[in-house]
């Protein structure tokens, strides 16, 4: 086994022990604030809590045909958790309200338990209305719930989940390529298998739960974006400092937008949150992303 191979085994043969450590205990708080949820009346949908943000891309790489293609992005719902079935619903309507051409959904939708909210995942995901495909990832919480059970929910609600895969759009012979990564904190990413499937021609995006990636992504020229979740923008924060809490894959990249090589990193700051319901200055974020073709759009 080459080194590589095990620092991978290492980082799943530790991840596995996280899990069994923290999975009751955590299991056990989801319930509780559930309750807690219920008991207060927080679970009603209001959709002033949620922020459209637009972001527009422009490259030369990009084809005429694909000018003013219109993705919206959520991230890190964490159902059952701050944001239940109801507000789902609600990002799903204000998703369809924007009309666009494809919806990218990447990674962490449940947290520590999955049989409650399967259904629910896939009754909401399956309303979602684009003009081409919904494509997705997995997060590092998906792995530590349930992923089989994930990617099961996903494929009932008619959303393509890409596991180190690519989904070819065409527009007559032009392509514009979108990528997928299964979650690195977990170690079932494989770059090759992407780069094997990759066109060099045709320009491509990258989905990926952990910004910090980017790294990986940019080295590769067809790549003019990659969007990526797992920080909840760290959940507040600070004028000047903006994301003081950063943890690991969300070092460099934890929020919004960064310039990495010839390629731009976004990273969403999510829909819902994990283990504690709280935001200070970080609001939920649904993200809408216009691409534009360089030379017919200059600013």
């Amino acid at each position: 086994m080459n080194n590589n191979n095990k620092n991978t085994q290492t980082n799943r043969d530790e991840n596995h022990f996280q899990i069994n450590h923290n999975m009751k205990f955590r299991y056990d708080l989801q319930t509780f604030m559930n309750n807690a949820r219920t008991l207060l009346n927080m679970g009603k949908f209001n959709p002033k809590h949620f922020k459209i943000v637009d972001l527009v891309i422009s490259s030369n790489k990009l084809p005429e045909e694909f000018d003013g293609y219109k993705i919206v992005q959520i991230t890190d719902i964490h159902l059952g958790q701050w944001l239940n079935k109801e507000k789902l619903d609600g990002v799903v309507q204000i998703i369809n309200n924007l009309e666009p051409d494809c919806v990218v959904l990447t990674g962490d939708f449940l947290s520590y338990q999955a049989n409650e909210y399967l259904n629910q995942l896939t009754d909401s995901l399956s309303k979602l209305q684009p003009k081409d495909v919904t494509l997705s990832v997995l997060g590092n919480h998906d792995h530590w719930t349930n992923p089989e059970a994930v990617r099961w929910a996903l494929r009932n609600a008619g959303v393509i989940n890409l596991d180190n895969d690519i989904y070819t759009l065409k527009r007559g012979s032009n392509k514009l390529q979108i990528a997928g990564v299964d979650s690195i904190t977990v170690g079932y990413d494989d770059i090759k298998k992407v780069e094997a499937k990759l066109d060099y021609d045709a320009p491509a995006i990258m989905l990926a739960h952990e910004p910090d990636f980017a790294d990986t992504t940019a080295k590769l020229k067809p790549f003019i974006l990659q969007l990526s979740g797992h920080s909840h923008g760290g959940q507040f924060e600070l004028p000047g400092i903006r994301t003081p809490i950063r943890g690991r894959n969300f070092r460099k990249y934890p929020v919004d937008t960064y310039q990495v090589g010839d390629m731009i990193q976004y990273t969403n700051r999510g829909i819902g949150t994990n283990s504690f319901w709280f935001r200070i200055n970080s609001f939920y974020e649904i993200t809408r992303i216009t691409l534009k073709t360089k030379k017919y759009h200059l600013n």
